[in-house]
């Protein structure tokens, strides 16, 4: 059996986000890293913070990635040996932490980085807006009409457009009047993985190349690239792909075939929210996945990993 890891992007922060894993002990180094990048505990930052304030990218980016990479170390001991990773978003650096080709303070000062350079590189303005319910052919003919280009190719004709707020606030009402299913705003204040970014991208880069990097990643560890879904074998071509990221579409639809091409019996996603795990049980109904939110403590996830995960 093997188990695949999703590390979610931003845009469902919430108050409750390190419940599971604020106080464990295997994780204070990681909210101490954060703390220092947040200038203050994100554990009280959640709590206590509007939710338009957690919404700031950088604020989003590293809570985010905290998430993934706290829950990643807690439950280090009850994972089984093989495993495959892949991150949306921001949390495909996350995803490098986790598969152990970053450290993960490392990848948490990745994601500060990478946030900085989005955030210098992005036009004001700008954002993201999911539509589900319409053919690619249709969505690539609006975001041609309205100045827009895809972000994210998600199962089951579910996209995430990005381009000015405008532009998209243009393009939602053309969606909905030709009865998409759904239509929304994302918490996100970049247009991420366009063309857009794509000075970011080679600041990034530069960035990546000076980052140390464990590679190959450990025996039974798989590592796939968001642009692509293919796993990454060559350390200078995914880190290459890590970069472009910022300013390319991602392919999780293609990352979640590659997980399931790779064996994958079950899903756990490192949250926060449960958006990746709803998505991959309406992709692939019968096959387990769960969310890290969907548990009170780490027993409760030790317990679904024994059941679905082992080896």
């Amino acid at each position: 059996m093997t188990l695949a890891i999703v590390c979610s992007g931003q845009g469902r922060q919430h108050s409750g986000m390190f419940a599971v894993t604020g106080e464990a002990a295997a994780a204070r180094g990681l909210f101490g890293v954060a703390t220092r990048l947040l200038k203050e505990d994100p554990r009280a930052m959640v709590q206590n913070m509007p939710a338009e304030a957690l919404r700031h990218n950088r604020t989003a980016q590293i809570l985010c990635a905290l998430q993934a990479l706290a829950a990643a170390a807690v439950l280090q001991p009850a994972l089984p040996d093989r495993i495959v990773v892949a991150g949306y978003s921001v949390g495909e650096v996350a995803a490098w932490g986790v598969a152990g080709l970053f450290d993960a303070e490392t990848a948490m000062e990745l994601v500060a980085r990478r946030a900085e350079v989005m955030d210098r590189a992005s036009p004001p303005g700008d954002g993201l807006l999911f539509v589900r319910g319409l053919a690619r052919s249709v969505i690539e003919k609006l975001c041609a009409r309205h100045e827009v280009a895809i972000a994210i190719v998600n199962p089951g004709d579910a996209f995430v457009l990005g381009g000015s707020r405008i532009a998209l606030d243009g393009l939602g009402a053309e969606a909905l009047a030709m009865h998409a299913q759904r239509v929304v705003n994302v918490a996100v204040e970049v247009a991420s993985h366009t063309a857009r970014l794509a000075q970011a991208s080679a600041l990034y880069r530069e960035i990546l190349i000076a980052a140390p990097l464990h590679f190959p990643p450990p025996s039974g560890k798989r590592l796939l690239s968001g642009i692509d879904g293919a796993p990454v074998l060559d350390a200078a071509t995914g880190l290459d792909k890590l970069a472009a990221q910022i300013s390319q579409t991602v392919q999780w639809a293609a990352c979640l075939e590659a997980c399931m091409e790779a064996g994958a019996t079950a899903f756990l996603e490192l949250g926060p929210g449960p958006a990746l795990s709803e998505m991959i049980t309406g992709a692939y109904p019968g096959v387990p996945a769960r969310s890290l939110d969907d548990f009170k403590s780490v027993e409760g996830v030790h317990t679904w990993l024994s059941r679905y995960a082992t080896t």
